[in-house]
């Protein structure tokens, strides 16, 4: 495999840095390292205030404050939106410029339209994982894609769900199972992700003590009015809420829990947080919704139906009973990280191999 100069492109709107903010920050952080390891020269286009260990470029998201007569518009975005939509357009633009000395290939990771919509300005090529369901302003997008971009997708379902304007290649995301090493276990169930109502951390408390086992909750409040309505309430009598830790302090509480309960109240593309609960020997009780019908698969844990809030404690004792030794296993085989880097490499090189003749 030839060294090849990779420019990654994140989301601008949380940093690649410790504690994550969620799965995909994890993902590019976990990418941008791998990579590095095995030779490749990586660049990463990410939100300010990311991990200086990664060579970062931080996406130039410049406060925008708009006229007040742009605001009396009665259709004007958010500053927000702006201020994403000009890191974007700025960094298309200087990647049309000059991207071919810098680069080999550019991966693109963020959920933004641009990127996609403006890949046939860039002389090089331009991979692009699909990370969610399908948006309007990202599918719209694709009809200006080049014919020679490339898409995955981090599981099957996610790929079906593009089907109708896109077929991508399926790479699933991957785990550093060194970083996630298998653990004890212990009596506490856990559940861990972005504390809002789609990921519902509230059903896995109501769950929880159906099934007669203490939970703790681990993440980043990202709604306020969600976290004051339906989870401080049920803190206490064998609920704790650790906060939002760093991978190494969430190792940690997830190798010493004895079951992970996951509650997606929407179609999740992968479920990340399956594959580290699994590759920490810690099974997986969960709502059968999206991706994590095939991450969790047979051998990583049980599913009840989707928002079935009824079979859901009783799926929580039988995952509790699995091996832990067969779960890291199941993990090891379908989740890691070496594996998804791997499939990328071929990726980059197949399109580096087929600029260069063209």
């Amino acid at each position: 495999m030839r060294r090849l100069r990779v420019c990654l492109i994140a989301s601008s709107r949380f940093p690649v840095r410790e504690p994550f903010a969620g799965g995909l920050e994890a993902h590019i952080h976990a990418l941008a390292r791998s990579l590095r390891d095995r030779g490749h020269e990586v660049s990463v286009f990410a939100a300010p205030g990311s991990d200086p260990a990664l060579e970062i470029h931080p996406l130039d998201v410049e406060e925008f404050d708009a006229s007040s007569a742009a605001r009396a518009d009665v259709s004007a975005p958010p500053d927000a939106w702006m201020r994403e939509h000009h890191a974007y357009l700025s960094l298309m633009i200087s990647l049309a410029r000059s991207g071919h000395e810098r680069f080999d290939v550019v991966h693109n990771n963020s959920l933004h339209h641009l990127p996609v919509a403006m890949a046939s300005t860039l002389s090089i090529p331009m991979v692009t994982t699909l990370h969610t369901p399908p948006t309007p302003w990202l599918e719209s997008a694709l009809k200006f894609a080049p014919t020679h971009s490339a898409f995955a997708a981090v599981s099957e379902f996610t790929a079906e769900q593009w089907r109708h304007v896109v077929d991508a290649v399926v790479v699933r995301n991957g785990i550093d199972l060194t970083r996630w090493p298998e653990g004890p276990g212990g009596t506490d169930a856990v559940w861990f992700g972005r504390i809002v109502p789609e990921k519902a951390p509230h059903l896995a408390i109501d769950a929880a003590r159906r099934a007669g086992i203490a939970i703790n909750l681990a993440g980043p409040v990202f709604d306020n009015d969600y976290f004051a309505r339906e989870i401080e309430p049920r803190l206490g009598s064998g609920v704790r809420l650790l906060g939002h830790l760093h991978s190494s302090q969430l190792s940690e509480v997830v190798r010493r829990a004895r079951v992970t309960v996951l509650t997606p109240r929407w179609e999740e593309p992968y479920g990340l947080v399956a594959a580290e609960s699994m590759a920490s020997g810690t099974p997986v009780a969960a709502f059968a919704r999206g991706g994590l019908t095939e991450v969790v698969g047979d051998g990583g844990g049980f599913l009840a139906g989707p928002d079935d809030v009824d079979e859901l404690p009783r799926t929580i004792v039988r995952a509790a009973e699995l091996p832990r030794a067969a779960v890291r296993a199941h993990a090891m085989r379908y989740h890691s990280l070496d594996t998804m880097v791997a499939q990328y490499e071929s990726i980059y090189t197949h399109l580096a191999s087929d600029s260069r003749a063209a």
